[in-house]
């Protein structure tokens, strides 16, 4: 399982830590990633994804996991992510 969000694709990040005496080593600087059920309005169904805490906030200011799928580049998302959005764009073009 990778440190990767299913949804901004952030991973983890490398870096220095620096001693008092200004001694640098190498450290990793890890996502907050969180294992979340989010419901999807246009599927009318639960979706499990790992996803940062930073993508959970950006889900609620679009106004849901379906706005924020279809606003998202298909290049940042999972492959899960990706066949989820690929769903609710069939879902609402034949309700349309």
């Amino acid at each position: 399982m990778s440190r990767r969000c299913e949804l901004t694709g952030k991973t983890a990040q490398v870096g220095h830590k620096v001693s008092h005496s200004n001694r640098k080593t190498k450290r990793r600087f890890l996502p907050n990633l969180c294992d979340v059920t989010m419901q999807s309005d246009a599927l009318g169904r639960s979706v499990r994804l790992r996803i940062s805490a930073n993508a959970l906030k950006s889900i609620d200011h679009r106004g849901g996991l379906d706005a924020f799928l279809i606003k998202a580049k298909n290049d940042e998302l999972s492959d899960r992510a990706l066949d989820v959005k690929r769903q609710i764009q069939k879902k609402l073009a034949e309700a349309s």
